[in-house]
């Protein structure tokens, strides 16, 4: 019931109705609970994960939890019974990820994984152009994740796991660009990196921490190097440390021409640059004349429910699409694991200055 399901998740899932209804929630708050619940005419509210899963009778969880926290409650979720939609990382090492993997195999449920980025339309319109071929052959690309310099104004609940170990940019910010460049092009095969830690802490101006201090543990700048094989290469920032950019959060070169676009807000429109015709501005919703007939191609062509942000209730919506018609998610448990190796490797490639494989694909 924290900032981002309030803002996110809560006032969106009107759009799943007649299809799924909300039976319960959990915080750690109970009187945070107790608002959501009579906003939302939710019947049953916990302030213990474990009882709600025990007690519950809901079919699938949506885990909104903080980060150092997304493993155990996923994993639980999976040992219950319970599909699960869950943020993003799904887990903080491959090894963990291989667990709920096993666990939702062993136990037939449907496990989907944020972030949602392959299924909003702006990245399945660059996908779709550039599969078939309209800025050429690609060599390059690069993308950034700026969490934004603390303290964040506005925001609403604590903000403290962003800054502690198993948080961080990479983790919170970085998978946003990690998942569109690999959605695009493919699985990475080599990563390198640089990591550096600029801020000790920061006081909150707003939410329940406001006016306390809260030490920055986790590194707060990362550059990454990926190679995607083939030649072609990309460079990725993701750090906490930015004010604001106007470069483009994703930036994608063929040798006939470049796109650029914002992987979270479902508003804005994608940038194509072609050889003979110069930069075009596409706005949302993305009538295609290349591709037609495919799904990313079909789901581009879609207006969003929500108007502006990053739509992450599509995730749900998958989840429950996926669910009922016992489909495979496109945000998938290998897809996000394989993000995760990327950090993991990232990481341990700035300790020891070594370039590292990536063993996992999807």
């Amino acid at each position: 019931c924290g900032d981002v399901a309030q803002r996110d998740y809560l006032p969106e899932f009107h759009r799943l109705a007649e299809r799924a209804e909300l039976v319960a929630v959990c915080s750690r708050r109970r009187e945070r609970a107790q608002a959501v619940a009579a906003a939302y005419q939710i019947p049953q509210v916990f302030t213990d994960y474990r009882q709600m899963l025990a007690e519950s009778n809901a079919d699938a969880v949506i885990n909104l939890t903080p980060i150092q926290q997304h493993f155990a409650t996923a994993l639980a979720t999976l040992q219950a019974g319970k599909h699960l939609y869950c943020e993003k990382p799904v887990a903080g090492t491959v090894a963990e990820a291989n667990v709920l993997k096993q666990v939702a195999q062993q136990q037939g449920l449907t496990l989907v994984c944020a972030p949602c980025v392959m299924l909003f339309p702006q990245v399945r319109y660059a996908k779709t152009m550039i599969d078939s071929g309209a800025i050429g052959a690609v060599y390059s690309a690069y993308g950034y994740g700026h969490m934004g310099v603390p303290p964040w104004r506005g925001y609403t609940s604590d903000p403290t796991p962003f800054f502690a170990k198993g948080g961080g940019p990479a983790r919170d910010m970085g998978v946003y660009p990690l998942h569109t460049l690999t959605g695009i092009l493919g699985p990475v095969k080599r990563v390198s990196a640089l990591v550096t830690k600029v801020l000790d802490s920061f006081t909150p101006v707003d939410g329940p921490m406001a006016g306390q201090r809260i030490a920055v543990e986790a590194e707060d700048n990362w550059q990454l190097l990926l190679d995607f094989g083939e030649g072609r290469l990309a460079s990725l920032a993701a750090n906490n440390i930015v004010v604001g950019s106007r470069a483009p959060q994703v930036e994608i070169h063929g040798l006939g021409g470049t796109i650029a676009l914002d992987p979270i807000d479902v508003s804005t429109p994608v940038e194509l640059l072609q050889t003979d015709k110069g930069w075009q501005v596409i706005p949302p919703p993305f009538a295609l004349n290349a591709a037609v007939g495919t799904e990313d191609a079909a789901q581009a062509a879609k207006p969003t429910g929500r108007q502006a942000g990053p739509d992450h209730h599509l995730g749900v919506e998958h989840l429950v699409d996926c669910i009922v018609a016992h489909r495979q998610p496109v945000l998938s448990i290998d897809h996000a694991r394989h993000v995760i190796e990327i950090i993991e490797q990232a990481a341990q490639s700035a300790r020891d200055g070594v370039i590292k494989n990536i063993e996992t694909s999807f």
